[in-house]
């Protein structure tokens, strides 16, 4: 057996340049580079083999450890899941720091490669500088906070231990149905110590993604429930993008004559034109697709893994006689809802189950509630972007800090609303532009509103809507595909939360656009808790007032200035007209930009058929928290418990 005398970090960088994948035939490199903020725990290690022989991965520079792993995420799921940049941090707060991006990960089933420095395997040095000490245990380190957040997890205590620990890790990566955030432990020490490696270890790799099949028996169990429906819906998840079946939904919709809505993860798997596109569905979904969904008797949910927002916290569905059919890769979230399931690839599913209606010569009964579902929601569209500041003014939403709409548009000179304002970014960008979201108001209005017909156009982080993804993804983005102009939809809460990984966007000369909706609030959480009898208690960035209670003037931050400080071009909006301008310019700079839109609070959109579970207290002394409890109990009477 050959072998190559080398330290447990040179082969792990030499594995990783190894690595390819192949999905249809089609074969790609797996791991295109790996982005890292050095610190002592990788430096002399893992920094030394990437300095000395990095092969064909690229190093990228991050600046914030939560902020690179979540452009990484953003690239691999751009990617389709076909390739990944690996994350590396050193020990203690930069490992922590990457705790919540794995998170993030996992919950999007997102491959994210995570090689966090650990504490030294012989202890001799202990405690080394960042590393936690706990006394009941001194084999536990920060990278062990990782088990709770990834796919698979592994500590690198030996050399030879490499081996195993980066096959299991390239399973997991590589799975459809297990894909998530993988962390391989990687002690400073071991990092540096020499093992005489097997060369087969580095050959050339190549994962096959299978296109699973689903059992017979399962597909003639969806196929019986479809044929027993005459209204049913489709339920179009991430799983299509994933598995390349945008075009089979697309002939399959359209030849059976079944509608389908989007959850945030499906949407752009189609075009948004399609005569059966409903767009979004659930709580943050419009009025056609909550509307059929509603009445239909059968919901076919194809690669999505059926969460409170898409299903209404189990409520959407009312009609008594409905039944749920699932086509998923992964047999956990086939199994939900109790749902009629299939457990096979969303593409050769689909084609399966296609087969199985033709030849009974299925179509669904609807006659004109689909056109006219699709009429009533562009009528609204049409609302929703005529909708600005003036006389006889009315916010969406209703539950508001009286006067506070009146007191912002004074304050900042301003009569910009949220909806007006992402109509005429639809209307004025490139219509295969990418645009990502995550956190706040934003993703229930896009959902709701943004359409699309370029595939993969539409990209939004809402399983684990985490605050300060947006930015770092859209980087991610731009990476994956730099021939597409990207926009990072944030609020001034996910901005202040994190957007270093702007300054990482200009240095890879990578242009990002950054569309700032500033309400000066958690504006979401403000209606949430409205909405529900609640004070209007620490959701408006205000300054604290005389009474002691944060009820002062709004913050006035000027985020062009920060973009500005960074080195991006800056823009300050009040009005449609000056959006217009700011955008058209925008698109004339050669790097990254900033515009800062100040748009009115309650100027979102408000709900459409939908519910949303929530805790809500059940006892209080105030009038409006007693209706909300006894919303919500009648609601839950309606939803299924399971």
């Amino acid at each position: 057996m050959n072998t190559t005398r080398m330290t447990m970090a040179q082969a792990l960088i030499k594995f990783l340049d190894n690595q390819y994948v192949s999905l249809d035939g089609v074969e790609q490199k797996f791991v295109e580079g790996v982005i890292t903020i050095f610190g002592h725990g990788i430096v002399c290690g893992l920094g030394q083999a990437l300095d000395e022989n990095p092969g064909q991965l690229k190093y990228y520079q991050g600046k914030n450890e939560q902020g690179m792993a979540h452009l990484a995420t953003a690239f691999a799921r751009q990617r389709n899941r076909r390739q990944i940049i690996a994350v590396s941090s050193s020990i203690g707060p930069g490992a922590a720091n990457m705790v919540t991006a794995a998170a993030c990960a996992s919950v999007n089933n997102i491959p994210l490669l995570v090689l966090p420095g650990d504490a030294f395997s012989t202890r001799q040095p202990d405690p080394v500088l960042q590393q936690v000490e706990l006394s009941q245990s001194l084999a536990t380190t920060t990278n062990d906070a990782f088990k709770a957040v990834c796919k698979y997890w592994d500590r690198v205590q030996r050399p030879e231990q490499l081996m195993s620990a980066m096959m299991n890790a390239m399973r997991v990566l590589t799975d459809p149905a297990e894909a998530g955030a993988v962390c391989i432990a990687i002690p400073q020490d071991v990092q540096g110590e020499s093992f005489d490696y097997p060369d087969s270890f580095f050959q050339k790799r190549v994962h096959r993604i299978p296109r699973t099949t689903a059992d017979p028996g399962e597909l003639a169990d969806v196929v019986t429930a479809i044929l027993g429906s005459k209204k049913p819906i489709v339920i179009c998840g991430g799983g299509v993008k994933y598995s390349e079946a945008g075009e089979t939904l697309r002939q399959f919709c359209e030849e059976f004559g079944i509608p389908f809505g989007e959850t945030q993860a499906g949407k752009s798997a189609i075009p948004s034109q399609n005569p059966y596109c409903l767009g979004g569905i659930g709580v943050t979904g419009n009025l056609a697709a909550n509307r059929l969904a509603k009445e239909a008797d059968c919901v076919i949910a194809v690669g999505s893994r059926l969460s409170d927002f898409t299903t209404s916290s189990k409520w959407l569905f009312q009609n008594p006689e409905v039944k749920i059919v699932s086509l998923n890769t992964s047999r956990f979230h086939a199994y939900k809802m109790d749902s009629i399931h299939a457990v096979g690839d969303a593409k050769v599913s689909l084609e399966a189950v296609g087969a199985l209606l033709r030849a009974s010569g299925y179509h669904a009964a609807y006659t004109d509630e689909i056109e006219r579902a699709r009429a009533d929601w562009a009528d609204e569209m049409k609302r929703l972007g005529d909708y600005v500041y003036g006389e006889g003014f009315k916010t969406h939403i209703e539950a508001q800090n009286p006067g506070s709409v009146e007191e912002f548009a004074r304050q900042f000179g301003t009569t910009l609303t949220q909806t007006a304002a992402i109509c005429k970014i639809r209307e004025a960008i490139a219509p295969d532009a990418v645009v990502i979201g995550a956190a706040g108001s934003l993703p229930g209005d896009l959902q709701r509103m943004w359409t699309t017909n370029t595939k993969d156009a539409y990209h939004m982080e809402y399983g684990y809507s985490c605050m300060g993804y947006e930015i770092a993804g859209a980087v991610g983005i731009k990476i994956a595909e730099p021939e597409r102009e990207v926009y990072a939809m944030c609020g001034d809460g996910s901005f202040y939360m994190l957007h270093s990984e702007l300054l990482t966007s200009l240095q890879e000369h990578k242009k990002i656009g950054v569309l700032l909706f500033d309400n000066a609030s958690n504006g979401c959480i403000n209606n949430l808790e409205m909405g529900n009898g609640i004070g209007n208690l620490g959701t408006e960035f205000r300054y604290r007032g005389e009474d002691g209670a944060q009820s002062g003037a709004f913050f006035a931050t000027d985020f062009a200035k920060i973009a500005e400080g960074y080195g991006a071009k800056g823009y300050t909006v009040h009005n449609l007209e000056e959006l217009e301008a700011a955008l058209a310019d925008a698109r004339k700079q050669e790097g990254s930009f900033l515009i800062d839109m100040k748009v009115l609070p309650k100027t979102m959109t408000a709900d459409y058929l939908s519910w949303w579970h929530v805790g809500i207290a059940s006892t209080s002394a105030k009038p409006g928290v007693q209706a909300a409890y006894a919303r919500k109990e009648e609601h839950l009477k309606q939803a299924r418990l399971y």
